[in-house]
């Protein structure tokens, strides 16, 4: 690839350029678009113009300022479609976005690199906002003080070892009902999965995950979602559970004896402590959520 070769092109006096993008989906496809009237081919990518997307204006900043765009496109099944989009396979897809010499397509430079953020969709299109290799710099930083545990089950402040036995398990689906599934009972107690995961892992859902509201106790059991999952669930779909955190002081000590790895502040005082006054009839220690 050479920007030279692409900027001495431009220096002549007719220039002969335009614009490809690739997409990097979830899945790990790979869709290439360009704003040229014709097929182009490079770094192993095929960059169609038929499939109806194309980007505007890049703005673009020194130092750590944000990079941004946005991309618009027509909902195909050749190219990107609405299921793909309601699976989830666009969020935070990786997009690189090149300046071409149609004519000698070794002669680009690559103009952006970064990650689709929201996606609006309707009329049979969709809108995508494209956010620089800078965007993660502009989140916010640093730890959090709260009573709660700040650390997600089972990361390197954590600990929890989620192999161990009964904290995950497969099932098949039985039964759907909008954000509920049901599966074959279980031996660990109700509740046991509440805060946790669900992954599918078969059917037309697979590699899809949702956060877990509630775990009904019984046979059958009874799981249900915070939200649908953005595919539908068949009867027979292989699906894992993994247990959850009420990121609770006694939780973490009575459910996952890791209390030395709590992460949270139980004794820390409440807004209401810190305006009290003193007085010897009533307990003003702040008290403790253990």
């Amino acid at each position: 690839m050479s920007g030279a070769q692409l900027l001495a092109h431009l220096e002549g006096q007719v220039s002969t350029v335009c614009r490809c993008w690739a997409v990097t989906l979830a899945d790990g496809r790979v869709e290439g678009f360009t704003d040229h009237d014709g097929p182009l081919d490079f770094e192993g990518i095929a960059f169609r113009p038929e499939a109806g997307m194309s980007a505007r204006a890049l703005v673009q900043g020194t130092g750590l300022s944000i990079d941004n765009s946005e991309a618009l496109g027509i909902l195909s099944s050749a190219a990107i479609s609405e299921a793909d989009i309601e699976r989830g396979l666009l969020d935070g897809a990786g997009v690189r976005i090149w300046l071409v010499n149609w004519q000698a397509p070794e002669a680009r430079l690559l103009r952006f690199a970064g990650t689709v953020g929201e996606i609006r969709r309707g009329g049979g299109v969709f809108q995508a906002e494209l956010r620089g290799l800078t965007e993660p710099l502009n989140q916010p930083q640093g730890r959090v003080f709260q009573r709660d545990c700040t650390a997600v089950l089972g990361d390197a402040r954590c600990r929890v070892d989620l192999s161990q036995p009964g904290y995950t398990v497969e099932v098949a689906v039985q039964a759907v009902e909008d954000a509920e599934v049901t599966v074959p009972g279980l031996t660990q107690e109700a509740g046991w999965f509440a805060r946790g995961s669900l992954t599918v892992l078969s059917g037309e859902a697979e590699g899809l995950s949702g956060a877990i509201k509630s775990d009904r106790g019984g046979d059958p059991r009874r799981i249900a979602l915070w939200q649908p999952l953005r595919a539908a669930l068949r009867p027979g779909d292989r699906l894992r559970l993994q247990v959850g955190c009420a990121k609770r002081f006694a939780t973490c000590r009575q459910k996952f004896d890791n209390l030395i790895n709590f992460q949270g502040f139980p004794d820390l005082p409440s807004d209401d402590w810190l305006a009290a006054v003193p007085r010897s009839t009533a307990d003003t220690s702040g008290g403790s959520r253990r």
